[in-house]
């Protein structure tokens, strides 16, 4: 019997010594797999570095995310002396010589060009981005929301500079997902062109693809405060919902709707002719030229009678970009849409769709919306400075405006450096999850 008992320990003893051999080959050939490797190593060349960048480089963006004092005035006195603006100007010539050769561009440039997961690659987006100027802003911006399974509509205005149309046409010819609006018109501030831009492109991307889920569109100063993968489940999360501002309309704007406008020398102005009422009597709402919403919604605008007519009675109409989206979001039937009662409005800062600083809604914390810009204002809209950044980033919005790289790029360094790491690490996470 002793002996019975120690040929059996002698049995488990050698059994034990061969599996855990087998599992310490099995470690060793996974580390040397190329399954491994791509885990730990695949994404390290699309990293931002500091030489990446131009003169703001030099700033501690972990300090500024912090909002330590003494990183936030370096950068304010950094942004106001004449070598650094004078290098941190970009010609638009530029674009026109690095697209030559696409590839070494968006390596250069460390496109994204695969993605980066599996939810993303299911979950694709489509967007539609009007600039007039600043290509810098535009291939920032681009580049930061960039992914192969979204797509891109492009509308420059067509009063742009011809530098300007070149440029971005050529960085816009690298991408099989990027392409220029059919039809381009010239953009009127507060006039009805805003809207019909990106009317433009909605029907340009709603003719190219039925995949896309959500669709975003944005401005050449706009920059995200989310990576694609937040974005993607936040939109997940409004379960076919849309989201912008959406309210009952103050009576100091209603004016706009209540009187006939017209485009005169490329400038809107009151004919003080009355409109007739709204067709339907649909209640017009208030909101903003920026919104978040689905497929189906875009479908509606473009093929729901009751909005066409809505369209049509809007052209004539001041800055009808702030309630057509709006008014439409609250007509019943309409894919993602609220009722019209006024408990279903949403406020800009409870929609996910943009985060904007009004210079009138800043102030101490106990009164007002926001903290005081850090940077300045254009048009009463805050244009984002470093102070600006610790801000922006405990919102839950995925975009914000105002940015502006050829006065100030600090604000949009720090956040694209912020979000290109967090948007790799949350791939290896995956990556290693599903591995």
């Amino acid at each position: 019997m002793p002996l019975c008992k120690r040929s059996w320990r002698q049995l488990s003893l050698k059994l034990s010594v061969a599996l855990g051999s087998l599992w310490t080959l099995f470690l060793v050939l996974q580390l040397q797999s190329p399954l491994s490797t791509d885990i730990i190593h695949s994404n390290r060349w699309l990293e931002y570095r500091d030489y990446d960048f131009g003169p703001e480089r030099v700033c501690n963006c972990s300090a500024i995310q912090e909002g330590n004092t003494e990183a936030l005035l370096e950068a304010k006195l950094l942004t106001i002396t004449k070598e650094f603006q004078k290098n941190i100007q970009i010609p638009d010539e530029y674009y026109i010589n690095e697209t030559k050769d696409c590839r070494k561009f968006k390596s250069k440039m460390k496109y994204i060009t695969f993605a980066l997961s599996k939810e993303e690659e299911d979950f694709p987006l489509a967007y539609s981005i009007v600039v007039h100027h600043k290509v810098q802003n535009f291939e920032r911006l681009l580049r930061a929301i960039y992914a192969p399974q979204n797509i891109y509509c492009i509308h420059v205005d067509k009063k742009s500079q011809p530098s300007v149309k070149a440029a971005i046409t050529s960085i816009v010819s690298c991408f099989p997902n990027v392409f220029m609006v059919g039809q381009a018109v010239s953009v009127v501030y507060a006039g009805w062109p805003r809207v019909q831009a990106d009317l433009n492109c909605m029907a340009d991307l709603y003719e190219r693809s039925a995949e896309w889920k959500y669709f975003i569109n944005l401005c050449g100063q706009d920059f995200p405060l989310k990576t694609n993968l937040e974005m993607v489940r936040m939109l997940r999360s409004l379960k076919g919902g849309n989201s912008m501002e959406s309210e009952d309309m103050p009576e100091r704007k209603k004016w706009r709707v209540s009187k006939v406008h017209q485009i005169v020398n490329g400038t809107i102005k009151s004919t003080g002719k009355s409109k007739s009422p709204p067709p339907f009597n649909f209640p017009i709402k208030s909101g903003n030229a920026y919104i978040v919403v689905t497929w189906g919604y875009v479908q509606s605008v473009l093929k729901d009678t009751r909005v066409q007519a809505l369209i049509e009675w809007s052209k004539d109409t001041y800055s009808p970009d702030e309630f057509l989206w709006a008014t439409i979001q609250r007509i019943p039937g309409v894919p993602g849409s609220t009722r019209p009662h006024s408990k279903y409005d949403q406020t800009d800062i409870n929609a996910i769709a943009r985060l904007v600083k009004w210079m009138w809604h800043e102030g101490a914390q106990d009164s007002a919306v926001y903290p005081q810009c850090q940077g300045s204002h254009v048009r009463s809209i805050c244009v984002y400075g470093a102070g600006d950044v610790q801000w922006l980033l405990e919102n839950h919005h995925l975009f914000a405006n105002k940015f502006d790289v050829c006065t100030d790029p600090i604000p949009v360094f720090c956040l694209e450096k912020h979000l290109r790491q967090k948007a790799l690490a949350e791939s290896e996470r995956e990556k290693f999850f599903w591995s």
